[in-house]
Order: C-alpha cells, then sequence, then structure tokens
C-alpha cells in the first residue's frame, strides 16, 4: 500500500495541543489502518486523525470505528497481520479491556503503535493521569517509552514506527493523560520530507497473503513455547542496542535529540540521584536546578525505555551517587515500588541505598515544595524505603480506626471523601 499527505516543506513551529501534535506526527508516518474507541484523554488524538482522513489530508489510510477497545486491538492484530501499518490509541479501563488482544499482538510479533494517554485505573473512578496503566502491561511483551514533553511524545512516536517495524514487535508511547495531551505549547512539527527521509514504506517481515496460505496465532504446546517466548524477550535485548541507534540517526533528519534509553540532568557530581519517567521531570528538574543553587550535590536521571528496562545504563549513571529515590505515579499494591524494583536490579551488589516515593497517584498534584523536602529527606537518608508523598494521614488513620471500631464500616472511598468534607452520600459507623 503506497499513500500520501498533502505536507510539504519545512518543518513548523506551532503553539498546539499535545493530543494534535501527537495527530500530525502518526498521520506523517503513513499509517494505512487506524482504529480506536474513543476514552479520555486519548479522544483528541483519534479525533483528529479521523478528521484528516475524512477531509483527504490523509490519503489511502482507512478509519475503522469500533465498538471496543477490544476491538480495536483486533482489528489492528488483523491489519498488520495483513501488511498495513497500523496505529491505534487508547488509556485506562479501556487498555485493560484489551488486554487479551494486547498479549495477543506482541505474541504474534506485529508491530503495531499505540499511545496510551497515561491515566488512572478503577476502582475508584479516576480520570486523572498516573502511569498504573501502562505499567499493568509491563510484562505483556509490548516496548514501551514514556514521553517527558510533547514534543518528545512527536518524536517518539515518530521513533517508534521505525523501532516497531525493524523488530516486529509492539510498541506503546505512553504520555502523560491532560498534563501532556491537553496541554497547549509550542511543538516542532517536522515536514513529510523529514519523516519520510527517516521512516521507510512499511516492509513488514510477515504477512497473510492468499496466494501463499499460511496461518498465525497456532497452538503450541510445551514442546516450543518457552523458545517463542524467549524470542520476544531476545527482540527486546535486541531493541536495547537499537533505541539508541534510532535517536542518534533522528538528531541527524531531525536537528535534535530525543529518545534514547535515559537521559540525565546535572548528575556530574551527584551524591543524589532521582530517577523518574514523564512529565514530572520538568517539575523535579526545577527542584534540582533550586537546589543545586544551594550546594546540594543532586541530578536527575530520566528513564525514556521502560520496556525493554535499560539495567547497564540506569546501573552506569547510578554507581557514582551515594543515594537514589525513584520517584513513580504508580504502585505495586502490597509492594511498593514498581519502577523502584527494577532500579533496584540495576544496583544490585553496588550498596548504594535506594528510596521508593509514590507521588501523583489519580492525578494528586505534586508541587515544588514537596519534592524540594522529600529531596532534602532523601540527602539525610531519613526517607522510609517506601514514601508516599503527600498522604493524608490523618484521614487514612481515620479510616483505619473505623474498620477496627465496626466490622460494617462502609465501602472505603465513599468514607474518605466524607472525612475530606467532599460527599455525604455514604453511611458510616
Amino acid at each position: 500500500m503506497g499513500h500520501t499527505r498533502q505536507v510539504k516543506g519545512a518543518p513548523m513551529l506551532k503553539q498546539t495541543e499535545g493530543s494534535k501534535a501527537v495527530a500530525e506526527a502518526v498521520a506523517l508516518c503513513r499509517p494505512e489502518v487506524i482504529c480506536a474507541y474513543p476514552i479520555s484523554p486519548q479522544t483528541h488524538i483519534v479525533e483528529a486523525l479521523g478528521e484528516m482522513v475524512k477531509s483527504g489530508e490523509l490519503t489511502k489510510c482507512e478509519f475503522i470505528n469500533v465498538e471496543s477497545e477490544f476491538a480495536a486491538m483486533s482489528v489492528a492484530i488483523g491489519s498488520s497481520a495483513a501488511g498495513a501499518r497500523s496505529y491505534t490509541a487508547t488509556a485506562s479501563q479501556g487498555l485493560l479491556f484489551m488486554v487479551e488482544a494486547v498479549y495477543n499482538a506482541s505474541g504474534l510479533g506485529l508491530p503495531i503503535v499505540m499511545t496510551v494517554a497515561n491515566r488512572a485505573i478503577g476502582a475508584p473512578i479516576n480520570i486523572w493521569n498516573d502511569h498504573s496503566d501502562s505499567l499493568s502491561q509491563r510484562d505483556s511483551g509490548w516496548m514501551q517509552l514514556f514521553a517527558e514533553t510533547n514534543q518528545e511524545a512527536v518524536d517518539l512516536h515518530i521513533q517508534a514506527f521505525r523501532l516497531a517495524e525493524e523488530l516486529s514487535m509492539p510498541i506503546m508511547v505512553c504520555m502523560d493523560g491532560f498534563i501532556l495531551t491537553h496541554a497547549f505549547e509550542r511543538v516542532d512539527i517536522p515536514s513529510q520530507e523529514q519523516v519520510d527521509a527517516y521512516l521507510p514504506p512499511f516492509d513488514p517481515r510477515q504477512m497473510l497473503d492468499p496466494a501463499e496460505p499460511i496461518s498465525i496465532g497456532a497452538m503450541v504446546g510445551p514442546e516450543a513455547f518457552m523458545e517463542v517466548k524467549y524470542l520476544a524477550h531476545a527482540k527486546q535485548m535486541q531493541a536495547l542496542e537499537l533505541i539508541p541507534q534510532l535517536s542518534a540517526e533522528f538528531k541527524k533528519v531531525f536537528g535534535r535529540d530525543s529518545g534514547g534509553l535515559v537521559r540525565t540532568y546535572r548528575t556530574d557530581g551527584a551524591e543524589t540521584i532521582i530517577v523518574a519517567m514523564g512529565s514530572v521531570l520538568g517539575t523535579v528538574k526545577d527542584v534540582v536546578d533550586d537546589m543545586r543553587a544551594q550546594g546540594h550535590k543532586i541530578g536527575v536521571l530520566g528513564i525514556v525505555s521502560y520496556r525493554p528496562f535499560p539495567l547497564a545504563q540506569v546501573r552506569e549513571v547510578l554507581v557514582h551517587c551515594k543515594r537514589f529515590v525513584v520517584l513513580e505515579k504508580s504502585l505495586a499494591v502490597g509492594m511498593g515500588g514498581i519502577v523502584a524494583t527494577d532500579v533496584r536490579m540495576a544496583v544490585t551488589g553496588t550498596g548504594i541505598k535506594g528510596f521508593t516515593a509514590i507521588a501523583g497517584l489519580g492525578g494528586r498534584p505534586i508541587p515544588k515544595a514537596s519534592l524540594h523536602k522529600l529531596f532534602l529527606d532523601a540527602e539525610q537518608e531519613a526517607l522510609q524505603p517506601v514514601t508516599f508523598v503527600d498522604l493524608d494521614w490523618g484521614v487514612v488513620n481515620k479510616q483505619l480506626e473505623r474498620e477496627r471500631q465496626n466490622r460494617h464500616s462502609g465501602p472505603i472511598a465513599e468514607n474518605i471523601l466524607h472525612d475530606k468534607g467532599m460527599s455525604t452520600s455514604a453511611k458510616f459507623g
């Protein structure tokens, strides 16, 4: 399939919404099938792409309306297997609804690109940002890249098509819901010529062809299943080498650094390093600048590639510090940190002290003042192994006491809202 998008000339610096910028970047990659079911905060991306297809701005691309997120991933699987460059997008409960097909896509080795506009998972219902949705799929076999800014979200989508198609593996490009998707800022939108110079036409490693019929997704027994799974792992290990190469090539074509496995900020001589992913890195860097000006030896390690996880690169950065704090917008219930587990694996045997800080769950603001205190406490090594930033211990302890006093204590979420003066819909003991 060949197609044309009517875009010419030099790249364009424009003030635009993050979702619209991503839609333009995806269109420049010449997708042949787009399928998605709307769910906030992803909706504006596929709405914009749908408008491009309908208006004829994006040609020779089929936009398929589906009845659910499960159907969206199922269509993407079918179209990718048939040899079409395929794209979809989702968030939160939508990602969970398509999970069976998500595993099928990676198990079949199909190079689907999917935007995940990161959003909390219920219950209770919450539409705001954290990373619990994509991190719940960390073992699904999909690669995951996290954008810090809308510019990086644009750039990572272009790199993602190249990466997915080279390895014949699916990839999620993760961008923080609302914080990035609905933010208006200046973004450099590449030209069609630039993208064409970087991203070659889709040449699938596998494709269904009626002239040469084969089956995919066949039953595999114990005698071969482990080998199939290992090869998926091997491809992600290949990605650890390919991602930096694609980032370097991207810089040559587009003139700016973007992507890669990790990105460091003011880590030279740092005794304390803050590790994080996504848009919170901007606030973290501001706090680190303030603390550096006050003489504190502190720096930042931003993780771009969460899957595959760059163990060697993380170790290389952290081995020179005395301590690190993994600031993450997710929670492994009953354990603590999710990203922190991987980071600790990277520094096994070094004796470096590590702390986990859970912040921003369900869209909770992460103010500079809270981070400043957290980082000062980290310098003094006065943190607990797992710290919950700005947790309201008053309402937590009140609920725990309520449960001790009355077996019929009622629903937790409604109780907490009542204690915070935000709801009176539940009965309390």
